[in-house]
């Protein structure tokens, strides 16, 4: 015995499909502001006055043609080696903001204390998983900033 395919059929299987359509958006619309980490900056047109000024900030930095390198020890405390044409840093201050990729931990400024041989380390131990390093130094009047990221 064959079935007759009626409108309502037809309404059923356009309901079900819009309806998966429509829970699937709403799924994924969760996820988006469950995960949103905030915005880059929360004025655009105000950053890009600051623009050329950043980019003079980069050149002479690129002209101190330092290195840095960021890793965490076993105790997850966060070791920075700093090193100049001339050897390695000393005499520098050194602070490190991390802050967690997706916002879902709060930020942290951490003042890191000469280890000696250009090696900075933290007091305190940086909580695992995956961070964003921004990592200033300040030594005799000269400033450079770097970007890293330590991996969970």
């Amino acid at each position: 015995m064959t079935r007759v395919f009626t409108g309502w059929h037809m309404t059923g299987i356009i309901v079900a499909m819009f309806g998966l359509v429509i829970a699937v958006n709403f799924l994924m619309a969760g996820y988006a502001i469950g995960t949103f980490g905030g915005t880059v900056v929360d004025n655009s047109y105000v950053a890009s006055q600051q623009f050329n000024t950043w980019l003079a900030e980069a050149r002479a930095q690129r002209r101190l043609n330092w290195t840095m390198d960021a890793t965490v020890g076993a105790d997850r405390r966060i070791v920075v080696t700093a090193v100049t044409p001339a050897g390695p840093l000393s005499g520098a201050r050194v602070e490190v903001v991390a802050t967690h990729p997706l916002g879902r931990l709060p930020a942290r400024t951490i003042v890191l204390h000469s280890a000696g041989l250009g090696r900075f380390v933290a007091t305190e131990p940086l909580p695992a998983g995956r961070w964003l390093l921004r990592v200033d130094i300040d030594a005799g009047g000269r400033n450079a900033r770097f970007d890293d990221e330590i991996p969970a």
